[in-house]
Order: C-alpha cells, then structure tokens, then sequence
C-alpha cells in the first residue's frame, strides 16, 4: 500500500552515500563547489568498426602471417594477409583490422586506429578509479559503478550507464542516489549526470515507491532550475521538458509557474518553455498559462525573456503546435539551442 512517507531503504541510502563519497572524492576542494565542465554534445561510439578486409574479399586462408603491435604498452597478437592489395592485419583481442602499403606501416595505422577504443576504455577507468583500462562490459557493473558512470566526460559512456540503470528501475534503489546527482554543486561534470538523470526522471515512477519520493524528486528538479548558472548539456532545459512534458499538469504546472520568479534567468527560460508543454497535456490550463506569461513578458528583468514569455504566450494562445526557439542570454558561456 502506497505511504506519504519517502523511501528508507537501506541498500538505496548506501547506494545514496556511495555517491555523496565519490563526488567528495572527485571535488579539488571538498565542500566547495567547482565550476562545471561544458561536456559537449553526446557523440556515439561505435565498435568494432567495419572490418577493412571485407573490400577487398580476403579468404580465410589469406591470413598466414603473424606479427604483434604494441598499444599503449599493452602486446596484442596480430593475424597478417600479404595481397596484392597491401598487407592486412586482424587483432581479434580488439575486433579491429588495418591495412597499409608494408607491415610496419599496417601495424603503425592499426595502433591509430586503436585510439578512440582505447580512450574510451580508459575514460571508463578513471572515471570508475581503477588502473588498468576498462574491458568489461558496462551492463556488468554494480550500481554504484554505473552512478559513477554519469558523471564520465564521455556523454556517450553516461548515456550508456543511464540505459543499465533504467533496465534496473525496478529494484527501486536508485532514487536517493539520484536526487544526490541531482543537488550537485561540487562534481566537474555534474551536467552531464544531471542531464542523465532528468532523462531518467521522464519515467519518474519507475524508481518511486510513494508520492512522497516523487514529491522528494520534484523538488530537487525545481531547485536546480531555481538558481541555475548555466546550461551546460542542456540540463536546465531538459529540466523544464521533464517537468512540464512528462508530469501531470497538476505537478509540473504549478513548479513551472513558481519557476517563472526563479532568481535564474536560465531557470526562468526553461520555465517559460516547459509551459508550452503543460498545455499541450492540459489544455484546460491554457488560460492561466497565457495569463502568466503575459504577465511575465512585462516584468522579467531580462529584455530577451521578456520578448520570450510573450512570443510564447502568443504561440499558447493561438492553439499552435509549435512554438518560438529559446533565446540564447548575455553572456550566456556554451550555450546551444539543439
């Protein structure tokens, strides 16, 4: 039976305290908050890349030579064709294979073409706090291990992390952890994880056990909009899209609503934007939505929200599908509209 009371399970506040260690841990100094990384746009990885012998139609029984590269001080064993293509090399132990004109320069491309496996591999490392590179697979990590994950440079490695993470929603540990990424002020690449972890929320049931959790969730998306310096990896955005396009209009609303007085004029944007959405689920509230807004488009102290709140109370109003692009702000530092 559903309680009012927010979960206090023991596994989910360890999971909880293994975050808070690992922020401290990663914080230059310990209590104060560092200034966020811009991390970019998500750039997939994909691998092993298409294998180059393919082109060219080698037979099994072309590979008669061996030879052995040596990457990033690791030795791999390398299966060798010579053709009157070039010489062709397969190192199985890394699903890659390079050609070139002699074997040494074969081996030469095949360590470069390496690279963007190995940096991967070892972003996962540090970010993880071990030594070697990673080789494992990250749907076999603990859960802690995958929190750690959303905070890794690589947006990719994060977004792969969040995916394990939503499969696990069901062990309705993960929350409290969460709402600890959520509150970061401290972690270099605390947008990314928190970017992550509004995507997650978009399915916010699935890691509540009672409205107080999503009550407890709620509240910590509203105050990271609420003084929001920036919008690095979009996340105030996201915020406001997770709040008015992925909650009822009776929870959302309302937060976007208070969100419009937030001291943050980034917060205020995504407000502004996460409205449209509120109406699109609820058009009963257009009318005090457009009320707000217009109300908004004469008092915020920032001229281009102001333009802002009353295009967008304008695009409300007509009934419209779309609606006008958010305005980037002075001297706002990385930001993107897509």
């Amino acid at each position: 039976m559903e309680t009012s009371t927010q979960t206090t399970d023991p596994a989910a506040e360890s999971l909880a305290a293994e975050v808070r260690s690992f922020i401290e841990s990663c914080s230059a100094d310990p209590g104060v908050g560092a200034r966020p990384v811009n991390p970019g746009h998500r750039v997939p990885f994909h691998w092993p890349p298409h294998p180059i012998s393919y082109r060219y139609h080698l037979h099994p029984t072309d590979w008669r030579g061996k030879a052995e590269v040596t990457i990033h001080g690791e030795s791999f064993d390398v299966q060798v064709a010579h053709t009157p293509h070039g010489v062709f090399g397969r190192c199985d132990a890394i699903w890659l294979e390079a050609k070139g004109s002699t074997l040494e320069e074969m081996l030469a491309n095949l360590a470069e073409a390496a690279e963007p496996l190995f940096e991967r591999q070892e972003t996962v490392a540090r970010t993880l706090g071990r030594e070697r590179r990673f080789t494992g697979h990250i749907r076999d990590l603990s859960n802690g291990d995958l929190l750690r994950l959303l905070f890794c440079p690589d947006r990719d490695v994060s977004h792969e992390a969040s995916t394990v993470i939503e499969l696990r929603a069901s062990q309705t540990v993960f929350l409290p952890a969460l709402l600890e990424i959520l509150r970061d002020e401290r972690h270099p690449y605390r947008r990314a994880a928190q970017w992550a972890v509004l995507d997650l929320f978009e399915d916010l049931a699935s890691f509540c056990r009672t409205k107080a959790d999503e009550q407890a969730a709620v509240s910590a998306i509203r105050d990271l909009l609420w003084n929001a310096p920036d919008d690095y990896a979009r996340a105030a955005f996201k915020a406001g899209v997770v709040l008015g396009g992925h909650m009822s209009a009776e929870v959302g609303g309302p937060v976007l609503l208070e969100c419009l007085g937030a001291p943050s004029a980034i917060g205020r944007r995504s407000a502004i934007h996460g409205l449209f959405h509120v109406v699109e689920w609820d058009p009963g509230s257009r009318g005090a939505v457009v009320t707000a807004l217009r109300k908004q488009a004469d008092s915020d102290p920032e001229p281009a929200l102001r333009e802002y709140a009353a295009q967008m109370a304008k695009d409300i109003a007509s009934g419209g599908v779309d609606h006008v692009a958010e305005p980037a702000l002075p001297g706002e530092d990385g930001w993107s509209a897509d």
